[in-house]
């Protein structure tokens, strides 16, 4: 007897962001809320004063994104709890422009990392994407490296700790120089290290 394998299918969107007239955004990143954000994190996130946030998945609840509505436009995607998640996508790539030119093309997904590694599937969506950057979640673990030419930020979580990690969020800034990217820790409202 043999049985019908069921494929995800994955819904993928394309999204811009224009850089503010002085050649400036600041994006807040955040991942895995599940449906219960640090209370702390709103005020800490509307302290980064942001442009626009992304939520890298496992968002839990559709109130998290109104709530962070508060502070700048929402970019979220569908994470490995989000299935009820009507109208939320599961990657977008997202095109940062000033006028007619894409300054930085970034990936956001959930899932996009082993480690400190990037899984060959996110490696693919990006080179297909001609994605300089992977935004993700999942692991709860903060990460900035780069792997296979691509820089990659995994924001961790500002939802119930996991064992023994940080609550933090990352922060994206892009000028018309370059990229700086850092997390904040909504245990203390500084920037966070390792």
């Amino acid at each position: 007897m043999q049985r019908a394998i069921r494929r995800k299918t994955v819904t993928h969107t394309r999204e811009a962001l224009e850089l503010r007239p002085d050649g400036t955004l600041r994006i807040v990143v955040v991942a895995d809320t599940h449906s219960r954000p640090d209370p702390r994190s709103p005020r800490i996130i509307a302290a980064q004063r942001p442009d626009h946030i992304l939520h890298a998945g496992d968002i839990g609840a559709p109130a998290v994104l109104d709530a962070l509505a508060l502070h700048a436009p929402v970019t979220a995607v569908r994470g490995n709890i989000d299935a009820q998640m009507p109208g939320i996508p599961d990657v977008v790539t997202i095109d940062v422009r000033e006028a007619d030119r894409t300054l930085v093309t970034m990936l956001l997904l959930h899932v996009a990392v082993y480690g400190p590694k990037l899984r060959a599937d996110a490696a693919r969506l990006a080179r297909a994407a001609d994605a300089s950057i992977v935004v993700c979640g999942h692991s709860h673990v903060p990460f900035i490296g780069r792997d296979q030419g691509i820089a990659v930020i995994n924001a961790g979580s500002i939802g119930p700790r996991r064992f023994r990690l940080p609550i933090v969020f990352a922060v994206i800034e892009i000028r018309r120089d370059g990229v700086v990217m850092h997390h904040v820790s909504c245990e203390t409202g500084a920037r966070w290290t390792p």
